[in-house]
């Protein structure tokens, strides 16, 4: 059974030890990740198995399946939990049609966007809403005063349409700058980071853990299994997907992100630690984020409640020293994914 924690030090929200990712549900077809979508019925027993697990922290986006996941993630949330029950967090930012408003972090986008979401997901409130990147950090869009995006923020908070703010990949300087920003005016600060990281990609250990540590920001770390890599899924080659998502579309997804010439023998060591300790990978893979101390509550996303139940079981593994460092010793410096366009 899975725990309440404090989501960072910086507010009372409490969430779930994990954060159910929602990017595969929707209508099948739909949206980028349309190849391995599952449709409500399919989503059901998913959702049904991690709220009995005590899972009731759950993530998505308006752009996932082009407001079809909201729909579906509304829907199910209002057929099988009261509303205070559980913790929705959806983003906002990237382009929702072709019209030159329809995405980034203007006051109309955001205006607009949550109203969007809100109907979409049939609620009254949104716990938390997060910026899908910076209000500078997708390439084409426009990039507006951050003074403009943080007041138009502060302001759907303000009238209660939102209770919460977090950001998602960006620059540490970035961050600092936006909360910095938000203070010096007396406006809503993000009170979580959800940044890419895991065991083959490290580099946020440099300055965005270590600043969100000290300065109290909840982190929950998206694909912590590596778009499937340590979870077995590629069985060490890119040309050997074993999965809908790891053999479809999404590959090349999974292939811009994961560069580094250590990756799959790192997660031949994670296979390793897993075989002798009578453990799956991906039980190993997220056993290593939940053993430090400032993470709060990683994304996972599942296709099965099989995998589920397994994730839910590596949360009280503990790793011995040894393990750890065995894990991370091979780990060697890679491009940082933001200096060549976006995580």
């Amino acid at each position: 059974m899975l725990k309440a924690v404090q989501l960072g030090n910086n507010s009372g929200l409490r969430v779930s030890q994990l954060c159910l990712g929602t990017m595969n549900f929707g209508v099948p077809g739909r949206g980028h990740q349309g190849d391995w979508t599952l449709d409500i019925d399919q989503a059901r027993p998913i959702f049904k198995s991690a709220i009995e697990h005590g899972l009731f922290y759950f993530d998505t986006a308006d752009v996932y399946g082009l407001g079809a996941c909201e729909e579906v993630v509304g829907a199910l949330l209002g057929e099988l939990l009261p509303r205070e029950q559980y913790v929705l967090a959806t983003k906002i930012s990237m382009p929702m049609g072709q019209g030159p408003n329809q995405g980034g972090l203007s006051r109309k986008h955001i205006m607009e966007a949550v109203d969007a979401s809100l109907r979409r997901l049939g609620v009254d409130y949104i716990d938390q809403l997060v910026i899908h990147r910076h209000p500078h950090g997708v390439p084409g869009q426009v990039g507006p005063p951050i003074t403009e995006s943080l007041e138009a923020l502060h302001d759907v908070v303000k009238a209660g349409k939102v209770l919460y703010l977090g950001g998602s990949s960006m620059f540490a300087w970035q961050f600092a700058e936006l909360q910095l920003t938000a203070e010096m005016h007396g406006w809503t600060k993000f009170i979580s980071m959800q940044n890419h990281y895991n065991l083959i990609y490290r580099e946020e250990e440099r300055e965005m853990n270590p600043y969100c540590h000290k300065s109290g920001v909840g982190l929950m770390p998206w694909s912590p299994l590596a778009r499937g890599i340590l979870a077995g899924s590629y069985q060490g080659s890119f040309d050997d997907g074993t999965t809908n998502r790891s053999s479809g579309q999404d590959r090349a997804r999974t292939e811009g992100l994961y560069r580094g010439e250590m990756d799959f023998k790192i997660a031949d060591r994670v296979a390793e630690v897993a075989e002798r300790l009578g453990r799956t990978s991906a039980q190993i893979a997220l056993a290593w984020l939940i053993n430090k101390p400032e993470i709060s509550a990683p994304v996972v996303g599942v296709s099965k409640i099989s995998q589920l139940d397994q994730l839910v079981e590596a949360c009280a593994i503990s790793l011995d020293t040894d393990d750890l460092q065995y894990l991370e010793e091979l780990y060697r410096p890679v491009v940082n994914l933001l200096s060549i366009g976006y995580s």
